[in-house]
């Protein structure tokens, strides 16, 4: 089973938008929204919140996101008043990119403090950062052009990072001067990678080889668009 995820929004249609994302990003994971209030105008209601934290919770619990201050009080409120105020967390950072990292975070099979943490660290905009050394000798080094429509944009990002979970290997994605760690979806997302782009793989680590397969796979496949 995953962790959940509940999305709580002053708006009904902003909740249940980011969640139709997240969705997409990790179709496994359940996630509710939990938006608006009972007469469909714009707030947050605490009955609906606590709803969807008993839905969200299929046993390994839930994790919360929320867009405004007092959608933040009621998210809270509606966690301590659970029977087990230790299966569910309160996370702040944003909404979608939030929402889309704990998803894919989940679908892995982390646990609630890992998409929890997965969701914070989308604030910093995904992993992106220097070129790395130069390839070692154990490391698998990789040239792939992508071939698919979108490139690496949303639910092919997030295909690729979910190809890694369980694998031993560290892999980053380089385009021009930005890479990336290819187990972040915000990261990969954030290279801007578009058909035709070619990019670079790296990996180390004892699945190294495998990794890079399952990337090849998919791109093979055009990330099943």
């Amino acid at each position: 089973m995953n962790v959940g995820l509940v999305i709580v929004s002053h708006s009904t249609r902003l909740a249940e938008g980011v969640a139709e994302l997240a969705r997409q990003m990790a179709p496994e994971v359940r996630v509710v929204p939990a938006g608006g209030l009972p007469d469909g105008n714009i707030g947050t209601d605490f009955e609906k919140v606590s709803a969807a934290l008993s839905d969200a919770n299929t046993g390994a619990g839930a994790v919360v996101l929320y867009d405004l201050g007092s959608a933040q009080m009621i998210a809270e409120l509606a966690v301590e008043s659970l029977g087990d105020p230790s299966t569910a967390l309160v996370v702040d950072a944003p909404l979608v990119e939030g929402a889309v990292a704990a998803a894919v975070a989940a679908q892995g099979g982390g646990d609630m403090r890992g998409v929890a943490g997965a969701a914070e660290a989308a604030a910093a905009g995904g992993e992106l950062a220097e070129p790395g050394e130069p390839t070692a000798a154990d490391e698998v080094h990789e040239e792939l052009e992508l071939a698919n429509e979108v490139g690496l944009h949303a639910r092919p990002a997030a295909l690729l990072a979910r190809s890694l979970n369980g694998l031993q290997a560290n892999v980053t994605i380089s385009l021009g001067d930005k890479e990336a760690d290819a187990a972040s979806v915000l990261g990969v997302m954030g290279l801007g990678a578009r058909k035709g782009d070619r990019i670079v793989l790296r990996a180390n680590g004892p699945d190294a080889r495998q990794a890079v397969e399952r990337i090849f796979d998919l791109a093979k496949r055009n990330f099943d668009e």
